[in-house]
């Protein structure tokens, strides 16, 4: 599999290496915001400049900061992505002029050794041009002046990537395409502080994205792609912590939040990360009921269990929570681990290529309703109004996740209790656990009734 090259967007706080990313791949996908620090952590999406497909890096703002500090861990970030690419856009504000900050990343920049590129950004109209030119200062080239927010520019700063970036080689003989790969794609969830970030770096073996006690360090959707070692790819998303509607602020928190419900909406499989040490808190169901809601499956990833001291006891209260307030998800695979120091880490990818297998499965029809006569026969559809529900035959509509279809006289009055009944008949019978399951009720028309 061969990944398109990559090209790092850096720069202080606040110049909007934001707003440009999401111009150069042409969708929102980072959160943008007037407060300085917003990004934090590297993040990355595939994109088409002047012809050319690039992997395109967002990084935290650079600044000078104590060692260990947050933006110390900021910038050490920004240089680890900026070591992955081939080529860096150096992002200046060029209504403020060049800053001593500025100058500064530039030498630390040349002494990189990667090629860049000068942008002037907020260059917008004749004056925005005539200052951009203030760049020249920095010794790093002619700066080209663009607007992200208005898009002017764009289209000269994509053809000076292109032709800054080495030519594409051919793939060898026998070498897959990126686009022949499957890819599943996986959401990491759950509370702030539970280790999603760490759990991320320990998947991938390397420090990608920033960790450390503060609670609510990641604030936007993180996407990277792993290889699981059986011929398939997993793009992985880290996402901010999710707490309660009612202890969410306005403005920043709200956009976090927004990023990590879309990033799940959007995955296949959704890791839902519970701190084992804390047990599963109410948050954690909630969470849980979501995932199911949005139809994606599911695996419960216990971290820091090499923080609880009764194991046996703490595990048997968290199946009797899960069972009793999990229903929906009966079954759902559950992986104790350490993401800290890796312990457990091996059943992680297992447990989720069995749970996407189990949301991908199809049931044949005559299965489906030789299973569905017995179930009748085993405990007859009850009375509704005095007449006896005819339910008459079963279908799959369709996978991702198991969905049915149920087709009978009357069928869409069936009380909720039977519907349960035939669901973890469903579940049981063909071997569906953990996995959201559809019923949908199809009553037939009765070519006698009158019509109103």
């Amino acid at each position: 599999m061969r990944a398109p090259p990559a090209i790092a967007i850096v720069g202080r706080p606040n110049v909007g290496k934001s707003t440009l990313f999401n111009r150069l791949v042409g969708r929102r996908l980072a959160i943008v915001a007037d407060t300085p620090g917003v990004t934090r952590d590297a993040k990355e999406a595939e994109a088409e400049l002047a012809g050319r497909r690039v992997v395109v890096i967002d990084t935290g703002g650079l600044e000078e900061a104590a060692p260990g500090s947050l933006a110390a861990r900021m910038r050490a970030a920004a240089g680890a992505a900026m070591r992955r690419a081939v080529l860096v856009l150096f992002v200046v504000d060029a209504r403020a002029g060049v800053t001593a900050a500025d100058t500064e990343i530039a030498a630390w920049l040349r002494r990189q050794k990667r090629p860049v590129l000068l942008v002037a950004n907020k260059a917008e109209g004749r004056a925005g041009h005539a200052a951009a030119l203030e760049a020249y200062a920095l010794g790093l080239g002619e700066p080209i002046a663009v607007s992200a927010e208005h898009g002017n520019g764009i289209d000269e700063l994509a053809d000076a990537v292109a032709a800054a970036i080495p030519a594409e080689d051919a793939p060898a003989d026998g070498e897959a395409t990126e686009e022949a790969v499957p890819t599943l794609r996986l959401a990491i969830v759950g509370r702030p502080n539970a280790g999603k970030s760490t759990l991320l770096n320990r998947l991938l073996g390397e420090e990608r994205v920033i960790t450390g006690p503060e609670p609510g360090l990641t604030r936007d959707a993180i996407a990277v792609r792993i290889g699981d070692g059986g011929g398939g790819v997993i793009e992985l998303v880290d996402t901010a912590g999710l707490r309660r509607r009612a202890r969410v602020e306005a403005g920043l928190e709200s956009m976090s939040t927004s990023s990590s419900i879309e990033a799940l909406k959007r995955a296949e499989l959704v890791v839902l990360v519970v701190d084992a040490a804390a047990g599963v808190h109410d948050q954690d169901l909630q969470i849980a009921r979501l995932i199911e809601r949005e139809g994606r499956a599911c695996v419960i990833a216990l971290n820091k269990w090499d923080a609880v001291a009764d194991r046996a006891a703490t595990r048997r209260a968290i199946n009797e929570r899960l069972a009793a307030s999990l229903a929906q998800l009966r079954g759902i695979e559950v992986v104790t681990l350490s993401a800290l120091s890796g312990g457990g880490l091996e059943a992680l990818l297992p447990a989720v290529r069995r749970a996407h297998a189990v949301w991908n499965r199809r049931v044949p029809t005559a299965e489906l309703n030789r299973w569905f006569e017995s179930a009748l026969a085993r405990h007859a559809p009850p009375m509704v109004e005095g007449r006896r529900l005819k339910l008459r035959y079963i279908t799959q509509a369709k996978a991702r996740p198991p969905s049915f279809v149920l087709f009978g006289t009357r069928a869409e009055q069936l009380p909720e209790d039977y519907q349960r009944y035939l669901v973890n008949g469903l579940r049981e019978t063909f071997d569906l656990p953990g996995t959201p399951i559809r019923l949908r009720l199809r009553g037939t028309r009765n070519p006698y009734a009158l019509e109103r």
